[in-house]
């Protein structure tokens, strides 16, 4: 009888660590994929056999509209505990564009006014300086509360594993909540037995440099991956320029006055116009986009949301991708349906190209 007993709390305990164990920290071109058409379905449309929905999976929640026209969806898998948020990507409504267009920088730390009865108090990242993008901010405060009740939700039933993805303004979104939750979770507002993993797809950069230092201090590299067609050119975005107010505290040019001064007369002012040049150009260009993607176009959110108080910008402008990339090469077959001198400027962004890539990807790599 006690070895029976003993032979059964061990099986009890295999079977609870391996429900424990679904993801692991790799990218896997299959999870990937399934979070491809998973995206699919934010837009109705599943006829084509190519992008249906994914085996084995169930959608069994839709979020209400909300912010800037955005969305997430709840999936479950059959057989395990595995969930996935499935976060919808811009949409051809204006407010959709304004959201990406919105990029001035705030602290990525601070609470934001999204409306009169939610405040969104936030934490992307801790690292002195980092910044994020200002209408992903809002995207993620207007969603954040039925987020986390899902994901409440779900972990009072048992389920531990959550996967986070999107697809283009999705995929920014995911890194978004992937840095929130995780912070979350540092402060004890989020139980820390939940596990994330995030595939953003065709992402654009979510923040500054700091911002990427902070992520990738935590991620390391093995459970947030954002996958990228090269010929795409959303992940490019949004327009960066570096300044030398984005470097670090111990930097050369806060003494290059200092240093200037050694130099003989015309060395020095040849060296001192070369440098004046750049570093007033360089901020003269921040200045412009901080002014034509901040203010310009916060005029245009709160004529549409009014309840929104627009708050201070940080200083940077200085986008940088973050997390581990994965590049799906493009191939000759591929260039011939999708080639590279279209007039369609979404030809390489699109769902189908990336999931042509993906499934080229897996052939040549293999599946896991």
């Amino acid at each position: 009888m006690k070895n029976y007993i003993f032979i059964l709390a061990l099986l009890t305990t295999f079977f609870v660590q391996a429900q424990d164990k679904i993801l692991t920290p790799h990218f896997s071109i299959d999870e990937y994929i399934v979070t491809l058409k998973m995206n699919f379905c934010q837009y109705g449309s599943i006829h084509d056999s190519m992008l249906c929905k994914p085996e084995e999976w169930q959608r069994i929640y839709r979020s209400p509209v909300v912010g800037m026209d955005n969305r997430f969806d709840i999936w479950q898998r059959d057989g395990d505990s595995l969930m996935g948020i499935s976060i919808r990507s811009t949409t051809p409504r204006a407010i959709s564009w304004t959201e990406n267009f919105y990029t001035a920088m705030v602290p990525a730390k601070g609470t934001l006014t999204i409306n009169d009865s939610v405040k969104f108090d936030y934490c992307f990242a801790e690292k002195k300086d980092a910044a994020v993008h200002i209408g992903w901010t809002y995207a993620v405060g207007a969603m954040e509360r039925d987020l986390l009740e899902q994901i409440m939700l779900h972990y009072r039933k048992g389920r531990r594993e959550f996967l986070i993805f999107g697809h283009s303004q999705g995929g920014a979104l995911s890194y978004l909540c992937f840095a929130h939750f995780h912070y979350l979770q540092k402060q004890g507002k989020l139980p820390k037995d939940i596990r994330f993993k995030m595939y953003s797809s065709a992402g654009p950069k979510a923040g500054n440099i700091h911002f990427a230092y902070d992520f990738e201090s935590y991620t390391p590299l093995t459970w947030a991956f954002n996958v990228i067609n090269p010929e795409d050119w959303i992940p490019l975005m949004p327009f960066t320029v570096q300044t030398t107010e984005d470097m670090t505290a111990t930097q050369p040019f806060k003494f290059i006055k200092k240093g200037l001064k050694t130099q003989k007369l015309i060395p020095r002012i040849a060296m001192s116009s070369a440098y004046k040049g750049v570093d007033r150009k360089t901020k003269k260009a921040r200045k412009a986009l901080k002014k034509n993607l901040g203010k310009r176009v916060g005029k245009l959110v709160r004529k549409s949301r009014p309840q929104f108080m627009e708050p201070d910008f940080h200083h940077s402008h200085n986008y940088c991708r973050a997390g581990n990339h994965i590049m799906l090469e493009p191939f000759e077959l591929y260039y011939k349906q999708y080639p590279q001198n279209s007039s369609d400027i979404f030809v390489h962004h699109m769902i189908e190209p990336y999931l042509m890539l993906a499934e080229a990807w897996k052939e040549k790599h293999g599946g896991k």
